[in-house]
């Protein structure tokens, strides 16, 4: 049975006050693992059971066998509308149907709502179907809505939840980035503002080494062996030459493109979705950027880049945050550099969500300087490096020090002390300080005692009220930074004593 969980809930709660608004059509906002599917599933049985028709729209025929998969595991009845299909039953109330197919069909007698999956994937027959039938209800989905456009077609946007919301409560991975060697495209051709396929493959080509070196090397450094990865690579050719060299090292990474048969690409998917594969990694272009949902993916290379098409980006990062078991983190070796392209964009998307469509074109994104580039990795071990950190949260190397705060790509915040994990979190160290506070000081000075703690270590004040903050017992890097404290407040108040006693001598 369909059990939606509280943030899918509040998604539906907006998506009704939307429409009691008067928005006939509006677009629901939910990261990449958020289970959009599962809430379009409750609103087409809620549909369903009031005796209204209603439909779901996507734009490729393997997407539509997965909803249908879906309502099945839901035991919820329903037709395709596909030619071929086993359920092909057009008489059903719900309809999983491929925008192929509606474009063809041109109308959609007795309909009363309509859901877009992908929707910043506009098809002008769609778009034109949602203007031309005002009495239908209509909701897109999508996890990256920035598309030039949306705006004209969906009257309202419904975000309830951010990555940043689903990160913190397990629903997500977070996500630990590498700056690894980027393609050169300076000079390379554009088209339509994107740099041409051909040129990015071609210039990809000439550091494939460099991106299966790599790989190896942080597979190894980070899992002790080889995890399945995904590389999202600049053209065919590029995926060819990839294949070639992966296999050069003795690692089994097989291509999937447009290019290849349908039977050919579903096995491969099926194949590579065992837990004891013999598919190491999947290579393509656009063809994982959505609708690929394999949580025990541990590793994304970047190997394509983008001037402006942050949607792109927000998909092919979240092909690696779907939570597993095994996963403490999904890795992000960045040889396009599409993330420091979109860091500022992504990060205000982690933390706050879509609070409004774009009816304007994705503009290009200015180039990092060389400096920038640097600046922005560890020069020991090349992860990302965000300007307000001290340590390397890889490899622990340290420059000019300012606190004890490490931030991670994915606002992952870890507190690390000589190189050892300390906490979690901010809110988690603070807990501890709280915590020596209350057993070493008389009840007047808890409170004061907390603060400076907190403050001494991450050399920022503490967002958190003392008295609603439970305690947390200390571990050793933080007991072992408060020893240092004492020991110096000690020889401070040593010192002090000594020079009154030479004053008044």
């Amino acid at each position: 049975m369909l059990q939606l969980r509280d943030y899918q809930e509040k998604s539906l709660d907006g998506l009704r006050a939307g429409f009691a608004a008067g928005h006939r059509a509006q677009m629901l906002y939910l990261p990449t693992g958020g289970g959009k599917t599962e809430i379009a599933i409750s609103m087409l049985q809620a549909a369903a059971d009031k005796g209204h028709r209603s439909a779901m729209v996507m734009d490729r025929r393997v997407l539509c066998n997965q909803t249908s998969e879906r309502l099945e595991k839901y035991d919820i009845d329903h037709g395709v509308l596909m030619a071929g299909h086993p359920r092909f039953l057009t008489y059903k109330s719900i309809q999983v149907c491929s925008a192929q197919t509606l474009e063809k069909r041109g109308s959609f007698p007795g309909l009363k709502l309509l859901i877009v999956d992908e929707a910043h994937g506009v098809r002008k027959s769609v778009a034109d179907f949602i203007r031309n039938n005002e009495q239908i209800k209509v909701v897109g989905l999508s996890a990256s809505p920035f598309t030039k456009g949306l705006g004209n077609i969906y009257s309202n946007v419904v975000s309830r939840s951010t990555t940043k919301d689903l990160v913190d409560t397990g629903r997500l991975a977070p996500l630990r980035v590498f700056i690894a060697k980027q393609i050169d495209m300076t000079g390379a051709k554009k088209v339509a503002g994107e740099w041409s396929a051909g040129e990015a493959g071609t210039r990809g080509i000439e550091i494939t080494g460099d991106i299966v070196t790599e790989w190896l090397k942080k597979t190894l450094e980070i899992f002790g062996e080889p995890k399945k990865t995904i590389v999202f690579c600049a053209g065919v050719a590029h995926g060819k030459d990839l294949e070639r060299q992966f296999k050069a090292c003795g690692f089994n990474f097989v291509p999937v493109s447009y290019k290849d048969e349908d039977e050919f690409k579903k096995q491969t998917l099926i194949d590579f979705a065992k837990p004891d594969s013999k598919i190491q990694g999947l290579i393509a272009t656009d063809i994982l950027s959505k609708g690929f949902d394999q949580a025990d993916v541990m590793i994304g290379i970047s190997a394509r880049p983008f001037t402006k098409s942050f949607s792109s980006h927000v998909q092919q990062l979240g092909r690696i945050m779907r939570p597993h078991e095994s996963k403490t983190a999904g890795i992000w070796l960045d040889h396009s550099g599409n993330y420091l392209r979109f860091k500022d964009e992504w990060e205000a998307l982690y933390e706050g969500g879509v609070t409004e469509l774009d009816d304007g074109a994705e503009k290009p994104k200015a180039e990092p300087s060389d400096i920038e580039k640097e600046q922005a990795k560890c020069p020991e071990c090349g992860s990302l490096w965000q300007s307000k950190s001290d340590m390397c949260p890889h490899c622990g190397h340290v420059r000019v020090r300012r606190n004890e705060v490490i931030t991670l790509p994915g606002e992952l915040h870890e507190i690390r002390i000589g190189g050892e994990l300390a906490a979690e979190t901010p809110h988690q160290l603070y807990q501890m300080c709280c915590w020596y506070a209350r057993t070493h000081s008389a009840p007047d000075k808890q409170a004061g005692r907390a603060y400076y703690l907190y403050k001494g270590i991450t050399g920022a004040k503490p967002d958190w009220d003392y008295e609603s903050t439970p305690s947390a017992l200390l571990s050793r890097p933080v007991q072992n930074k408060i020893t240092q404290f004492n020991v110096a407040y000690s020889a401070s108040l040593k010192k002090k004593r000594i020079r009154a006693y030479e004053t008044h001598a």
